[in-house]
């Protein structure tokens, strides 16, 4: 049986981590797998036979270059623990695990979560991890990219050819609609600047609609929020079980300026809900549109396959989008019908085949 190691930075509540703890479900029935964490919080069920260890206990208010400074210690340290495989995801624990090839020799697979490019766009953190990525990803047997926008910004941007893509799976639960008394939006997400759901709020504020908001998340804007947020906007924080929520609403709505590949849309469809969600790079646009051309972005707002997309960082066009949805009951119909057959390219089984090829295949 093969050992892996996979390594991340933490099991909290969001969508690397959940893609994280269902891989471990299913792979650890036929590897041996040790979990190593480099901050001691787990929000998501692990299975039993999963050895959990810990790398450090990071403080996430950590000074940026001490956590730069670190990555050799650590580096060494991760490479002690011995793999066939080792599996990392997002930019510090990929870091983390090409370096330490440096002590060890393992096949090394690192998966990127969002568009590099965008998230490490601005100061002198940015250029760093810009850097970073530039002249480390390349070292990786194979880089696992979860959208293919991802995967052309590593190839186009940072020179990294060793890119497959591999998408974001979802498992299909039952989710009987749950009727209420008012029409319900809802979002998902952690609240910090990339999600904007600033823009949300203040689209949603400038509605005349008998409808609610819901915010399902938490992070350090907030305070921020609930400050400009009506009656009408509720929050309920981190839910480890977002269905009990998204089964009550109406309309899923997004907001992020960037993203790569949000699993909170394939829950929204799961659940066979209309979804808005701004046209950010990437992820939205090859969920809900599919067979279009996916570096395109919307200036206004696009009635899509599967969904409505809007220009990124657009109240106007957000706000149009979601007067739409409320008023047009059939286009509500058409997208909830069309819901059902979206979700066969990201059913668990199909995804973790493509997982285990890259785990098994020679490099």
């Amino acid at each position: 049986m093969k050992k892996l190691t996979i390594l991340i930075y933490s099991l909290a509540s969001g969508g690397a981590e959940r893609v994280v703890s269902i891989l471990l479900k299913e792979l650890s029935q036929k590897y041996e797998i040790e979990l190593v964490l480099m901050r001691d919080v787990i929000f998501y069920d692990i299975p039993k036979n999963v050895k959990i260890i810990l790398l450090e206990n990071s403080n996430p208010n950590e000074n940026g270059i001490f956590k730069l400074l670190k990555l050799p210690f650590l580096a060494y340290k991760y490479s002690k623990i011995k793999s066939d495989i080792s599996i990392s995801f997002m930019n510090r624990p990929n870091y983390i695990n090409i370096l330490s090839n440096l002590f060890k020799n393992s096949k090394t697979i690192i998966s990127e979560r969002a568009m590099p490019s965008l998230q490490h766009k601005n100061g002198l953190q940015g250029k760093i991890n810009r850097f970073l990525i530039k002249n480390l990803y390349k070292k990786a047997n194979i880089v696992v990219a979860n959208s293919k926008g991802n995967s052309i910004d590593l190839q186009n941007n940072f020179n990294v050819k060793n890119v497959k893509t591999i998408y974001n799976f979802i498992e299909k639960i039952d989710c009987k609609k749950q009727k209420q008394d008012k029409f319900i939006f809802i979002t998902i997400g952690r609240m910090d600047k990339g999600k904007n759901h600033k823009l949300l709020i203040n689209a949603f504020n400038e509605l005349d609609i008998d409808a609610e908001l819901w915010l399902i998340g938490d992070g350090y804007l907030r305070n921020e929020l609930e400050k400009i947020a009506n009656k009408n906007v509720k929050f309920f924080g981190r839910q480890k079980d977002v269905y009990q929520y998204l089964k009550k609403a109406d309309c899923f709505v997004f907001s992020s300026d960037y993203e790569g590949f949000p699993n909170v849309l394939l829950e929204a469809i799961n659940c066979n809900l209309p979804i808005i969600s701004t046209d950010c790079k990437s992820g939205p646009r090859e969920i809900l549109a599919p067979n279009s051309d996916i570096l395109k972005q919307t200036d206004d707002i696009e009635i899509a396959e599967y969904g409505i997309l809007t220009k990124v960082g657009s109240v106007e066009s957000m706000k149009k989008a979601m007067k739409l949805i409320y008023e047009n009951k059939e286009l509500r119909y058409n997208f909830k019908n069309k819901a059902k057959n979206r979700l066969n390219e990201f059913k668990i089984d199909k995804i973790i085949k493509k997982w285990e090829k890259i785990i098994n295949e020679r490099t």
